[in-house]
């Protein structure tokens, strides 16, 4: 399947749009189990459903230029930063409009939980801590994203940034220590 999914990427960007349509019932339950794990993380009462999360990030995806995905790695890269995006926006709007309930949320190998105040969704505060990262370090705030968001493996990550595993093995370690403090000091 994975040879397929960089193939019909491929297509897809030489301009054959029936190869985006083969592409999606074979990314499509991968995707949706993705949705599935940060809707998990995400405020009570949140209503966004992992379909509308899949469906929206979809729609972002193919509402913009064809991107020159590199394989299937870098699609689900893209991909998670677009349902990150999603769910950003959503819960701006929430904080927007004052309503409550919240939660403490633990990001699993940050170890850290992130304070959830009644009007807050801990992927702003994850949000606001990558976006400040990428501003010291863009290549770990990728990498980070790519893992947490994307659902990436180690191996997928090397393959998608093109560095090295040691040198992703790094970044990760150093990206989840200074997310951590940045949290940290925003729950003080």
């Amino acid at each position: 399947m994975k040879p397929e999914v960089t193939r019909l990427l491929g297509e897809w960007r030489d301009g054959n749009r029936a190869a985006l349509d083969a592409l999606l019932p074979l990314v499509y339950e991968e995707l949706r189990k993705l949705a599935e794990s940060y809707i998990g993380r995400e405020r009570e009462g949140h209503t966004l459903q992992p379909t509308a999360l899949v469906h929206e990030a979809y729609v972002r995806l193919i509402g913009q230029e064809v991107p020159d995905f590199q394989n299937r790695a870098h699609f689900f890269g893209v991909a998670a930063h677009l349902m990150r995006q999603v769910l950003v926006d959503s819960a701006r709007k929430f904080r927007a409009a004052k309503r409550g309930g919240g939660r403490k949320v633990s990001l699993d190998g940050i170890g850290i939980d992130i304070g959830d105040d009644k009007a807050n969704s801990p992927f702003l505060s994850l949000n606001e801590a990558l976006e400040n990262l990428e501003k010291v370090d863009a290549r770990k705030a990728k990498i980070l994203e790519m893992k947490y968001f994307g659902g990436l493996t180690l191996d997928e990550i090397v393959e998608a940034s093109g560095v090295s595993k040691a040198t992703v093995s790094r970044d990760l370690r150093s990206a989840e220590a200074w997310v951590r403090v940045q949290l940290t000091n925003n729950d003080a």
